[in-house]
């Protein structure tokens, strides 16, 4: 079973939030010894800001797992139910990329 676009956008939004959040970490780790009463609540509302998202980005990227896993077992099951089908299927793809990479 291919990808969906929704699963690779998926899988780009996890990553990029997982770079966001490294650089938020990096930054408040930057500021660390910088003084001030102001600053100090911004970095601690920031710190927790970022230990929800962290937890929300874990419960997104276990739920895309199992999707994933799901996806596996019902491909397994139907080619296990439909042995000739699959090798038919798998047959009609390689002649078709092998006429695609033969036209070049």
């Amino acid at each position: 079973m291919e990808p969906t676009a929704e699963q690779f956008n998926k899988d780009q939004l996890i990553n990029d939030f997982k770079v966001v959040v490294a650089d938020a970490e990096a930054l408040l780790k930057a500021t660390a010894n910088s003084g001030g009463e102001k600053l100090a609540e911004v970095r601690a509302k920031a710190e927790e800001s970022l230990s929800i998202a962290k937890a929300r980005l874990m419960d997104v990227q276990d739920e895309v797992l199992a999707r994933t896993k799901e996806a596996a077992k019902a491909t397994d099951e139907y080619v296990h139910e439909n042995p000739w089908q699959s090798i038919g299927i798998a047959a009609s793809v390689g002649v078709v990329i092998g006429l695609l990479i033969g036209r070049r």
